[in-house]
């Protein structure tokens, strides 16, 4: 009898415990829902309060004092942005621009990623070292001496210009992304390749970029954003001919007039193209940023 008396207390004190463990669980849960969300909240308002004010009137997104919610629906703001400006050849030149700069850094990052991973020695460690020390480097201070680089070579006011900063801006970037997925994946993938007949090129272009497709997904949305949403090159490196989006949203804004209704209508269209990319690669994304970082 004492036994058993001892032995349901003792699962009564487990219980109680584990009862206490789990509504401290709970709690805690419920505090990182809040703060999450007051988190996305900041973050997802002023996005919010664009999109509102392009759907307004001219009129109305210009009133003091401001409102939130547009008294009806206008697409006028979204027909006056190409009426003002030739919006559509910017946002033209930006596609372009950053596609090539995107895939030209992607391969040529990836290419030497995996150089580096199945080829390591200490001048190519010191490689890596020199690439992360360049990207550290802030862009305002290499903006002049890549203006009179460029200027040189005859290629102001072209893609070209752009295409060839924002790929050796994102090269170091992509090699050190991908150097942590190719050290994921076996050599005996490499081997099993060459086994079969394939060169280097043929194996890393057959078999690791294919299973590497996570970390290549990662890589690419943010080298496309970096070079998508520059402003400092693009307004230093041009001047009517490839002028990219960033720039040409910034003219909406005038010493005598801000044109605050077609503004808005272009930076929300700006921002979709990216946000479409990401929605439509972001299960690569989300196993890509945690793949490249387990190795066995």
């Amino acid at each position: 009898m004492m036994e058993k008396q001892l032995a349901n207390m003792q699962s009564i004190r487990i219980l109680k415990k584990s009862g206490i463990n789990r509504k401290t669980r709970n709690i805690w849960s419920i505090m990182i829902i809040v703060i999450t969300c007051g988190l996305a909240f900041l973050f997802l308002g002023p996005y919010f309060y664009l999109l509102l004010t392009s759907f307004k009137p001219s009129s109305e997104a210009v009133s003091v004092p401001p409102t939130i919610w547009p008294s009806k629906l206008s697409l006028e703001n979204y027909i006056e942005m190409f009426k003002y400006l030739p919006i559509g050849k910017y946002f033209m030149n930006s596609f372009i621009i950053s596609i090539f700069s995107m895939v030209i850094s992607v391969f040529l990052g990836s290419l030497s990623a995996y150089g580096f991973s199945r080829y390591s020695s200490k001048i190519g460690n010191l490689f890596l070292i020199f690439t992360l020390c360049i990207r550290m480097v802030p862009m305002i201070s290499i903006a002049i001496p890549i203006y009179m680089f460029i200027q040189n070579l005859g290629l102001i006011d072209t893609k070209v210009a752009l295409v060839l900063v924002y790929t050796s801006i994102n090269i170091p970037f992509a090699i050190w992304m991908m150097i942590g997925f190719f050290d994921g994946i076996p050599k005996e993938f490499d081997e099993a390749a060459r086994v079969d007949g394939c060169s280097r090129i043929g194996a890393f272009l057959r078999i690791i970029l294919p299973v590497s497709l996570p970390g290549l997904a990662t890589t690419a949305i943010f080298t496309l954003m970096l070079s998508w949403n520059d402003f400092l090159f693009a307004l230093l490196l041009t001047s009517t001919n490839s002028k990219t989006a960033t720039v040409g949203i910034s003219e909406f804004l005038t010493a005598y007039n801000l044109d605050l209704g077609p503004m808005t209508a272009a930076a929300i269209t700006f921002s979709l193209p990216v946000m479409l990319f990401s929605f439509l690669v972001q299960r690569y994304i989300v196993s890509g940023m945690t793949l490249g970082a387990v190795k066995e």
